[in-house]
């Protein structure tokens, strides 16, 4: 099994993040225990690229009528995508994403009036813990963690309901509804080494999401996740009995 992951991340974790078994949070500093903490972990490589030249070499860049967003993702991905068996340069590689793709000043224009400053720090943490989850070429489903099953983990975390918690988990998946959100986050996960891509059909039902290869077959992800989705969404949820408030 793989080594304890310690990472320290920029801002503070919620503490409840402790309430999930092989994960420890005190103030900025992660430390996951992967034999406790991962339901599969079958692979110990990830793909990244160095945030701050996504930011400033793709970011800006806009598709044209020859070149599609997607094209250009893939394309810089290619050239400055390198894989890294280390799990704490994909966490703060994924909390650099989230801190964009969640960024507070876009409340103001989401037209989302549900959605709070705190919500948007809970997608944040959840979606960096989710970078460490991973899906092969084939399609095979390699790394699961708890927050595979968004809804699940973020009401043990941060004691939602669950209609609270299948919001945080369309806002996750749907880049904010709109085709502008939808291109940001195209772009920003270049840097996690594919795009987002998630099981669900038009409403969340916890059937997870990951940054996947361009190229992934999404016929046997979807096949492997209903494999193991009902029994592991079961052992999430049996974490919510410790809450506290």
């Amino acid at each position: 099994m793989a080594d304890v992951i310690e990472v320290t991340l920029p801002t503070e974790f919620h503490p409840g993040w402790n309430r999930l078994p092989g994960i420890q949070v005190v103030g900025r500093t992660l430390t996951i225990d992967p034999a406790e903490y991962f339901f599969r972990l079958e692979s110990h490589s990830w793909l990244v690229a160095d945030w701050e030249k996504v930011r400033t070499g793709l970011l800006p860049i806009h598709e044209t009528t020859g070149s599609a967003v997607e094209q250009l993702a893939l394309d810089f991905i290619k050239e400055h995508a390198k894989p890294t068996a280390d799990p704490a340069l994909v966490l703060r590689t994924a909390y650099e994403v989230y801190a964009y793709l969640f960024r507070s000043e876009l409340l103001e224009s989401a037209g989302l009036p549900n959605v709070t400053a705190d919500h948007l720090r809970m997608l944040c943490e959840a979606a960096t813990l989710m970078a460490l989850n991973k899906v092969e070429l084939d399609g095979h489903i390699s790394n699961i963690g708890p927050c595979w099953f968004f809804p699940a983990a973020t009401s043990v975390v941060f004691g939602l309901d669950e209609e609270e918690g299948r919001m945080l988990d369309e806002l996750y998946h749907g880049g904010w509804f709109n085709e502008h959100r939808r291109i940001e986050s195209v772009k920003a996960h270049a840097a996690l080494g594919g795009r987002l891509v998630h099981g669900c059909q038009a409403a969340a039902d916890q059937s997870g999401g990951v940054v996947a290869p361009y190229g992934t077959t999404m016929s046997t992800f979807r096949q492997d996740l209903e494999t193991f989705k009902a029994e592991w969404i079961a052992r999430v949820y049996a974490h919510s009995v410790e809450f506290s408030g």
